[in-house]
């Protein structure tokens, strides 16, 4: 009989507890289960229900940030020369589409540019931050424009919209002192944070652009603005689908800047040059204003905008004349004969006579070397006043050690040379001035450390190691037209509706009026005296308004070069300095034409630009057109013309300009002369 496995409980009692534990435990357990559940969906509901609540939202809801529009640049007159300008682009948005490649594609059938920038166009997406716009491609046609709106539900993350961007109406004109707008780069982020600052968003963002020259680069942070931001509702592909305008910020545009350029002037200045090289800056000599600063040959910075092609940048950089150089305030040249009123202001504080007269038979003999005048067969005793006159280098020659170097350039320093200013502007170079202190601190042999008399001689004619660029030129010769104050150049006139402070609240000059009266004079008569070196090419035609101003050759190369058969590069500079009216001085200007040929073709230039920087005047056009004097009543006896016909004028012959120059010094080396 087999046996088979039972259970046995002893009574009823005893199966009916099992059952009702088992029963017990699982309803706890389900019990707790059920518990915690409605706590987890309470928490949920109530206690973080706005936290999810605004997940949610984001979800819904995309914030993009917008770039300010640029603050304005405007001359003197209101004249807007850095504006911006309506333009329609199309954008991607890296968060809102799918498939880039894919989006690109069909971009590419309806905009068929962008098919060739598309490796650049994926590295910017790639690079952007979080739900911001990266610009495909900017300046569409109407009819591009129209295109993508018309498929953009098919595009997902794909935008087409209008903004601003930076817009320079007067090309060129412009360029060099208020500069440009380009694209940020990753050193202008690293140069942030080199400061200890915060990088800011905008600097992130594709479409921003920063100043890089000139005012744009000064005052950026003035020009800037405040970003703002949109929020904008988007569905689950990522398309945009409405605005939350309760919730977006508007953009706060950057600040207005009033120059104290005009604008006719730089376009006539830049005008008048042409395809020559060269910086012209005209200032007001009452208050140190700035009307004109112009480099030549100049570029169009609206290329810069939305990026210079490769080719014409090039282009630009290999030209020999440098149409990216400012050869206002960056360029330097020696002065040439436009310095010999530093060397004059220098030999009266001296205290030599100024009727003194120094034999000028064309040269001058000095230890071992002849030092030539321009004029070979000799200019005949000249006093001070004649010498100015006539660009006499004999004269200069043989007065300069009685002043001395350090003497002249202490001169030159008090004029504005040798030193850069406060306005605005960056990039400047201060020169070179000549000195014996100078000499000790360049030369590393000292045996190269002393100076010789024989150097001063050089120096005295604006030649040597002397170098300045335009900007110093038309200061110190707006000191010399004032005559009371040392007047400091202002570009800038306001910033957000705050002026800025007067070129006219400075020093007096450390000169007496009687010095400054003797080198006014002799400028007069070298633009008005018909044996004055610049009279043939400095009549102004304006009435009674007469120039006063200085020639000056410089030389390029040893031993002088002129004329179109020369090459370029081995011509000499031309300068010119004037101020005007020269009877109550109100305008200065300084011309230089790089390799020129002379200072014939500045002088003419200068001649140009100061007609319309007197006919702009009102003061000056109610002199100009003043009627003239009534004729005399009753008879008038008839002289002889030919008693009352004034002398032929001189022909105006190019100074000489042997140039010495510091041997250990970098770049080209001009001649030095030796120790006497």
């Amino acid at each position: 009989m087999s046996s088979e496995p039972s259970i046995f409980f002893s009574d009823v009692n005893e199966r009916q507890g099992s059952f009702l534990r088992r029963t017990f435990v699982m309803g706890g357990l389900t019990a707790l289960g059920v518990l915690g559940l409605t706590a987890r969906l309470g928490q949920l509901q109530v206690v973080q229900a706005q936290e999810y609540t605004t997940l949610a939202t984001a979800n819904q809801f995309n914030f993009r940030l917008v770039p300010p529009p640029r603050g304005v640049i405007k001359d003197r007159d209101g004249v807007v020369i850095a504006g911006n300008r309506p333009s329609f682009r199309v954008l991607v948005v890296r968060d809102e589409t799918k498939d880039l490649d894919q989006t690109l594609d069909l971009l590419g059938r309806l905009i068929p540019e962008t098919l060739d920038r598309r490796r650049g166009i994926i590295r910017d997406v790639n690079a952007a931050p979080r739900f911001s716009p990266v610009p495909v491609k900017s300046d569409l046609s109407w009819e591009e424009f129209a295109k993508v709106n018309l498929y953009a539900n098919e595009l997902p993350g794909v935008m087409a919209d209008m903004h601003e961007t930076r817009y320079y109406p007067h090309g060129g004109s412009f360029a060099h002192v208020v500069g440009y707008v380009a694209k940020v780069s990753a050193a202008d982020v690293e140069a942030v944070r080199a400061r200890g600052e915060e990088a800011s968003p905008l600097l992130f963002n594709p479409g921003f652009r920063i100043g890089r020259q000139g005012v744009e680069a000064t005052l950026d942070a003035d020009l800037r603005g405040v970003a703002g931001g949109q929020r904008v509702e988007v569905d689950a592909r990522g398309r945009v689908v409405g605005e939350d305008p309760a919730n977006s910020r508007p953009a706060v545009p950057g600040q207005e800047v009033v120059l104290t350029l005009d604008t006719d002037i730089q376009n006539r200045a830049l005008e008048v040059f042409g395809e020559e090289s060269g910086g012209c800056v005209v200032m007001d000599v009452r208050n140190g204003d700035i009307l004109c600063m112009v480099s030549s040959p100049s570029f169009d910075p609206n290329l810069f905008v939305s990026g210079v092609p490769s080719n014409i940048y090039r282009a630009w950089a290999d030209y020999e004349r440098r149409p990216l150089l400012d050869k206002a305030i960056y360029g330097t040249f020696p002065p040439g004969s436009t310095f010999k009123m530093t060397t004059a202001l220098a030999l009266l504080d001296a205290g030599i006579n100024p009727s003194e007269r120094v034999n000028c038979s064309g040269s001058y003999r000095f230890g071992n070397r002849t030092f030539v005048c321009h004029r070979r067969s000799g200019h005949g005793p000249q006093t001070m006043h004649d010498a100015i006159k006539n660009s006499c280098n004999v004269y200069f020659y043989h007065m300069s050690n009685r002043a001395g170097v350090d003497r002249i350039a202490r001169t030159a320093e008090a004029l504005g040379l040798h030193r850069t200013y406060e306005m605005g502007l960056s990039g400047q170079r201060a020169g070179t001035m000549p000195s014996t202190t100078w000499k000790r601190e360049n030369f590393r042999n000292p045996a190269d450390q002393t100076w010789f008399p024989g150097e001063t001689l050089s120096v005295a004619i604006g030649q040597g190691a002397i170098e300045v660029n335009a900007l110093q030129l038309a200061v110190m010769t707006a000191r010399i037209a004032n005559g009371r104050k040392a007047i400091e150049p202002r570009l800038i006139k306001s910033v957000g509706g705050v002026d800025r402070p007067s070129g006219a609240a400075v020093p007096d000059l450390p000169f007496s009026v009687q010095h400054l009266d003797i080198v006014r004079a002799g400028m007069a008569a070298v633009a008005n005296d018909v044996t004055g070196t610049a009279y043939r090419v400095s009549q102004l035609g304006l009435g009674d308004i007469q120039m006063a101003g200085k020639t000056g050759t410089a030389q390029a190369r040893a031993g002088l070069r002129r004329g179109t058969s020369v090459a370029w590069s081995s011509r000499d500079h031309g300068l010119f300095v004037a101020f005007a009216p020269h009877d109550a001085p109100r305008y200065a200007i300084a011309v230089i034409v790089q390799h020129g040929g002379g200072s014939r073709v500045a002088a003419e230039k200068a001649r140009e630009v100061m007609r319309v920087t007197l006919l702009k005047d009102p003061d000056m056009r109610s002199r100009i057109e003043r009627p003239l004097p009534p004729e005399p009543v009753g008879p008038v006896e008839e002289e002889d013309p030919a008693a009352i016909a004034p002398p032929s004028p001189a022909p105006v012959t190019p100074e000489p300009a042997p140039r010495p120059a510091p041997r250990d010094l970098p770049g080209p080396q001009p001649y030095l002369p030796d120790p006497q």
